[in-house]
């Protein structure tokens, strides 16, 4: 591993624990020229996935969509930060262990809505009304006649 401070191609592991509960390696390392420090993570690589629109168009997996649309949902609501990250990786991890190259984003948002539905009904109703782009009040009612049975 290259320096990031002097640059030099020698560099130890002086430590390694694992991170993102278990998902990665982080290790410490000190360079032999220079004796800076610095961090690095090791994270098994994955197939690339696509992610298949509703229009028909692809675009590559990006997990931050899915964090941001989860934060919109859980906005002023009794939900951490811990529960979001783990909503988030939950449906990261049902995406990938489908082990497909394409994937549609409705069954990216039914799980979305599965985590959410689990964690506050309100966030839930916010995502679901985005989600399944509510027309009128009454496709909003049935879907709170749901949340409520």
């Amino acid at each position: 591993m290259k320096c990031p401070f002097c640059g030099h191609e020698n560099t130890r592991v002086i430590d390694s624990r694992p991170a993102e509960e278990n998902n990665s390696i982080r290790r410490r390392r000190v360079c032999d020229e220079c004796d800076k420090r610095f961090t690095t993570y090791e994270k098994v690589e994955t197939i690339p996935l696509i992610i298949v629109k509703k229009d028909d168009n692809r675009e590559a997996f990006d997990r931050s969509k899915i964090e941001s649309g989860v934060l919109r949902a859980c906005h002023k609501r009794p939900v951490s930060a811990k529960q979001i990250q783990d909503i988030v990786d939950s449906v990261e991890t049902e995406i990938y262990s489908k082990e497909e190259r394409e994937i549609p984003s409705s069954v990216i948002g039914e799980l979305v809505m599965e985590k959410l539905k689990d964690v506050d009904s309100v966030a839930y109703v916010r995502f679901a009304s985005v989600y399944r782009e509510f027309k009128d009040i009454n496709t909003f009612m049935d879907e709170l006649k749901k949340v409520l049975n």
